[in-house]
Order: structure tokens, then C-alpha cells, then sequence
């Protein structure tokens, strides 16, 4: 039996903030404004799975309110994502994310962020696929105003 899930977020970008994208740390004046790390890669991919087993979204899990997530790695919280897939009788089969974001380029990151899910996720790297793109000036993602990423996955029934 499989399940599919998306998810996605959207972050605005500010200064004084780190940029963490798929638990990769880009050099950029300017970062995600969030709780947590703000990693939107992560927060769409997270309620992508935890959207395919009908198990709510981030927010029911690890809500902004709770000051033990505070500035929190959204790996260490990705890694919990994962227990409830196990535990729940699935495994990660593949993701497909892409991130849209004006500046800066992101290809050079993209390998290692696919080597960092894969590693959580405990799958293939060749099953996490991360394309980026730009707004073209559109929308505040196309102004730099914030950073999107939307995510797909599919689970299989262990």
C-alpha cells in the first residue's frame, strides 16, 4: 500500500536571521524568519509526510508556542518525523521538493541537502529529488521577500 503527501511553507526572508535550507547553512545576507531554524525545505517536507499517514501537520507535532523548539534544528525534528513513519508501519519510498527563492543560487548546495535527507530519512539519495527556482520578480518570493518550498512523497507499507 502506498501514501502520497505535500506539503509546503513559506518563510520571510530578514537580516540578522542564518539562511538554512535542508539542513545546509548558505552564506547570504539575509536568513528565514521563524520559531525554529525556519528551514522551509524541511517544514514542507515534514508536513508532507506526516500529511500522508493523516497525522496532522508540523504545528500539531511541534508548535511555535512551545519554547522547547525555539531556534530548534529542523533535522533533530525531521528525525522525529521519521520514528512516526516506522512506527506507523511505512517507509520513505521518495520526495521530490522544489524551493523557490530569487537570491542566492542554490545549486551549489543542492547535493548536500539530498545527502542530508537521504541520511535522516534512511533512504537513496537518488530517491530525494531538490530543484530550485525563481519567482521571476513575482509575488514577495520574486521581490526576495521570502522563500518557498512545496514537497511531495510517497510512503510504502513496510
Amino acid at each position: 500500500m502506498y501514501r502520497i503527501g505535500y506539503g509546503e511553507d513559506i518563510h520571510r526572508l530578514v537580516a540578522g536571521r542564518k539562511l538554512i535550507l535542508g539542513g545546509v547553512e548558505i552564506p547570504f545576507e539575509k536568513g528565514l524568519l521563524g520559531h525554529s531554524d525556519a528551514d522551509i525545505v524541511i517544514h514542507a517536507l515534514m508536513d508532507a509526510l506526516l500529511g500522508a499517514l493523516s497525522l496532522g501537520d508540523i504545528g500539531t507535532h511541534f508548535p511555535d508556542t512551545d519554547k522547547q523548539y525555539k531556534n530548534v534544528d529542523s533535522m533533530e525534528l525531521l528525525n522525529k518525523v521519521n520514528r512516526l513513519i516506522e512506527e506507523n508501519g511505512y517507509a520513505v519510498k521518495n520526495i521530490d521538493i522544489s524551493i523557490a527563492l530569487e537570491k542566492p543560487r542554490l545549486s551549489p548546495y543542492l547535493s548536500k541537502m539530498v545527502a542530508n535527507l537521504a541520511r535522516s530519512l534512511r533512504i537513496m539519495d537518488r530517491n530525494v529529488s531538490i530543484k530550485a527556482m525563481t519567482n521571476e520578480g513575482l509575488d514577495a518570493v520574486g521581490r526576495g521577500e521570502a522563500a518557498r518550498a512545496v514537497a511531495v512523497v510517497m510512503l510504502q507499507r513496510k
